[in-house]
């Protein structure tokens, strides 16, 4: 069975941040693969429901996959992910068979840009690695929410000349020394500038980006640390989820 996996960046949140290439993506899918997370993240679900009915054909077909399990605490994390990215690729595989025509067109809509921290492009390549089924891939780019996040504060990423880091809050202790100038940080769930930063650094943070649900905050880490400590909980409680975003810059010497 031959199939086409098409890969569909659609942005950190915002409807209107999606490009026309995405919309020429939807024109002819045969099904939409969609991950359900849970009662905590139904709004998530919502939204790209949300950008199908604005963008894709009338009588478009979603399917929604519950997401295995996934064990957050493990001793080998990159284990951990591994066999979590191996058991989506065999629920999605099952569907791909049971629900798509041989040489049809299925696609997954990715949050940001499929290229920077997000797993669907590993599962597609397991999914052709690893199954009967033969596979073509077809990614369309989206914004990502880095830029997002430094158009909504009116920044630029880096000063003249500087290099930027991009990285996660698991590994923003262990960037390397003269790499930690301009340093964008996603999925930091425990807020690790607190322990990494100098007082003095700049911090300009978001949370749902381009989303109604924006909320920025910036500042030097000594003054406006705890504030976003406070409204992250806050609204970590309120929505249910968590999606944020952060650069950390060194004081200019």
């Amino acid at each position: 069975m031959r199939i086409t996996l098409r890969v569909i960046g659609i942005g950190p949140g915002n409807p209107r941040q999606i490009t026309l290439q995405a919309i020429d993506a939807m024109a002819d899918v045969d099904a939409f693969l969609v991950l359900d997370k849970g009662n905590d993240k139904q709004s998530l679900l919502a939204l790209r429901h949300e950008i199908l009915g604005r963008y894709a054909p009338e009588g478009h077909r979603v399917i929604e996959v519950v997401d295995p399990p996934r064990d957050r605490h493990p001793d080998d994390y990159d284990a951990e992910v591994r066999r979590w990215h191996a058991a989506r690729a065999g629920l999605f595989a099952d569907v791909l068979r049971a629900e798509v025509p041989d040489r049809g067109v299925a696609a997954f809509l990715v949050w940001g840009d499929p290229a920077l921290y997000d797993s669907t492009l590993r599962i597609v390549d397991d999914i052709a690695e690893h199954t009967d089924l033969s596979v073509e891939v077809d990614v369309i780019p989206g914004v990502t929410s880095v830029s997002a996040l430094t158009a909504a504060h009116a920044i630029t990423a880096n000063r003249i000349g500087e290099p930027v880091h991009i990285t996660t809050g698991r590994r923003l202790a262990a960037t390397p020394a003269g790499a930690d100038t301009n340093q964008i940080v996603m999925l930091d769930g425990d807020l690790a500038f607190r322990r990494t930063a100098d007082p003095d650094d700049h911090i300009w943070w978001g949370a749902y980006v381009g989303t109604d649900d924006e909320i920025l905050i910036s500042g030097t880490v000594s003054e406006v640390a705890d504030e976003i400590a406070r409204v992250r909980e806050e609204a970590r409680r309120r929505i249910g989820w968590i999606m944020d975003i952060y650069l950390v810059r060194k004081r200019s010497r």
